[in-house]
C-alpha cells in the first residue's frame, strides 16, 4: 500500500507539474486534456484498452455489467451529437462510455468496497486510467518540445546514421516499391501498438481476479515508464525525423521549407559538417531514441513466455515497428539502437528493483545507461568521423546494441524461478 500510494503521489505531482507548463506555452495538459472528454468528443486512444486493463480485477459477472454500461453510454452520446448534428470525426465518436464505467468502478470500490477488494479494485481502476492518462501525457510531452526546442539536430545524426548505410532511406525506397499494401500493412501496425499492447498485457494478466493479486512485473509498467523517462531524452536531444529534416514532410509538402533539403528517400545526406537547423513550432521532436522501436521491443520481450500464437506476433509487430518507422522516414537508424538499449535498461532496472537490488542487476542497468549515453553523445559529438570512417563507426554501433542485450539474456536468465546458480570452481587439491 505504502509503495502504490507513494507512485500516485509521483504521477499527480507529476502531471499536474505538466500541467502547468503546458498552460504557460498555450496548450492544454493532460489532465485538462483527460476531464474534458468526460463530456466531449474523446480523441483516437486507448480507452476502451484501459477498460480492459481495469476489468481484469473484475468477475466475468462484473465485467459484462461494466462493458454493456460502457456500450450504453457510448449509444447516448453518439444519438445526442447525431441528434444535434455535432461535428466530430468519425473516430471520436465512442470512448466516452470506457472512460465512465472506470470512473464508475472507481466509486464503487470507494463506496462499496472494504479491504483487499477495495485495494485490488483500485488498483485495477489505476492501472487502466494509468494507459489512458499516459497517451495524453505523452500528447503533452510532444507538444513541449515542438515549443521550447526550436532547433533540432537532425543533420547531426543523419551524419552518424551514414555508419549504419542510412538504412531510413533504404527502407524508405523498399516500402514505396511495396506499393499501397505494404505501406497499409504498416501503417496499421504503426498505428496500433497500444492494442498489440493490451493483448499481450491482458495475457499477463489473466490470473488477477482468480489469485486476487497482481504479478510483480508485467507490460503496462515497461511500457509507463519508458513513455515517462523517454520524453526527456527528447528535449535533451530534440530531432524531428528524415521526412520532415530532409523531406516533405507527411501532409506532402508542408514540411519542404523548414527541410534541410528534400532528399529523402532517395538521395541519401550529403557529407557535411552538422549544425542545429531551426524548425517549425508545431513538429513533435520526438525521436533520439525512437519510442515506437522501444515499446515494440517490450512487446517482443513480454510476450516470449506467452503461447506460440503470442509469440509470433510480438516477433511480427517489433519487425513491422521497425519497417514502419524507417519506411515511413520518421527515424533514423541510429534511433533505433538508442531505443532497444534504452528499453532493455528499463526492463532489467524494474526486474532488478522488483528482485531486490544486486551486484548482477546493479551492473546490467549501469552498463545498458553507460552504453546509451556513449550513443547519445557520439551522435552528437562524432557524428563526421562516424561517416568518415562507416566500416569502423557501424559495427561498434551495432556491438554495443548487441552487448547490452547479451548483458541482458545473460542476466535475467539467472533471475529466473529454478535456474541453476553458477558453480563455484572448485580448489584444486595440491599434489604430492
Amino acid at each position: 500500500m505504502l509503495l502504490w500510494a507513494t507512485a500516485g503521489l509521483v504521477a499527480l505531482g507529476f502531471l499536474i507539474a505538466l500541467e502547468i507548463v503546458a498552460r504557460r506555452h498555450g496548450v492544454p495538459g493532460p489532465i485538462t486534456a483527460q476531464a474534458r472528454e468526460v463530456i466531449f468528443a474523446p480523441k483516437p486512444g486507448p480507452l476502451y484498452g484501459g477498460l480492459a486493463l481495469m476489468m481484469v480485477v473484475l468477475t466475468w459477472r462484473q465485467r459484462f455489467i461494466a462493458a454493456a454500461f460502457a456500450v450504453g453510454v457510448d449509444v447516448v452520446f453518439v444519438l445526442v451529437r447525431w441528434s444535434v448534428d455535432a461535428d466530430v470525426p468519425e473516430d471520436q465518436y465512442f470512448g466516452n462510455g470506457a472512460l465512465w464505467a472506470m470512473l464508475g468502478c472507481a466509486v464503487v470500490a470507494i463506496t462499496r468496497r472494504t479491504g483487499k477488494e477495495r485495494v485490488l479494485m483500485l488498483k485495477g481502476v489505476g492501472l487502466g486510467l494509468l494507459l489512458v492518462t499516459g497517451r495524453k501525457t505523452g500528447d503533452t510531452w510532444l507538444l513541449i518540445t515542438s515549443k521550447t526546442r526550436p532547433t533540432v539536430l537532425d543533420p547531426y545524426v543523419a551524419m552518424a546514421d551514414h555508419a549504419l548505410g542510412n538504412p531510413s532511406w533504404l527502407a524508405g525506397r523498399i516500402l514505396r516499391a511495396t506499393g499501397p499494401v505494404g505501406t497499409h500493412v504498416l501503417d496499421l501496425v504503426y498505428a496500433q501498438l497500444a492494442v498489440a499492447a493490451v493483448v499481450v498485457a491482458l495475457y499477463q494478466l489473466r490470473k488477477v481476479a482468480a489469485e486476487r493479486r497482481f504479478p510483480r512485473h508485467h507490460l503496462v509498467r515497461t511500457f509507463l515508464v519508458i513513455g515517462l523517462l523517454g520524453p526527456g531524452i527528447y528535449m535533451l536531444f530534440p530531432v524531428v525525423g528524415p521526412i520532415f529534416a530532409y523531406g516533405p514532410g507527411t501532409s506532402g509538402t508542408g514540411g519542404v521549407e523548414w527541410a534541410v533539403a528534400d532528399l529523402w528517400p532517395h538521395t541519401p545526406p550529403p557529407l557535411d559538417v552538422p549544425h542545429p537547423v531551426p524548425y517549425d513550432g508545431i513538429t513533435p521532436r520526438n525521436c533520439m531514441p525512437s519510442l515506437h522501436t522501444a515499446w515494440a521491443t517490450a512487446i517482443f520481450i513480454h510476450s516470449r513466455k506467452g503461447p506460440r500464437v503470442l509469440r509470433w506476433a510480438g516477433a511480427f509487430w517489433l519487425v513491422a515497428t521497425v519497417g514502419a518507422t524507417l519506411g515511413f522516414g520518421y527515424h533514423y537508424g541510429v534511433d533505433l539502437v538508442a531505443g532497444v538499449v534504452f528499453t532493455l535498461t528499463v526492463e532489467g532496472a524494474l526486474r532488478a528493483f522488483d528482485r531486490g537490488w544486486d551486484r548482477s542487476g546493479i551492473q546490467l542497468v549501469a552498463y545498458g545507461t553507460t552504453v546509451f549515453a556513449a550513443l547519445l553523445v557520439s551522435y552528437r559529438r562524432l557524428p563526421m568521423e562516424m561517416a568518415a570512417h562507416p566500416w569502423v563507426a557501424g559495427p561498434l554501433v551495432l556491438l554495443s546494441m548487441v552487448s547490452v542485450i547479451y548483458g541482458y539474456l545473460r542476466t535475467t536468465r539467472t533471475w529466473e524461478p529454478g535456474a541453476a546458480p553458477v558453480p563455484r570452481a572448485e580448489p584444486r587439491p595440491e599434489l604430492v
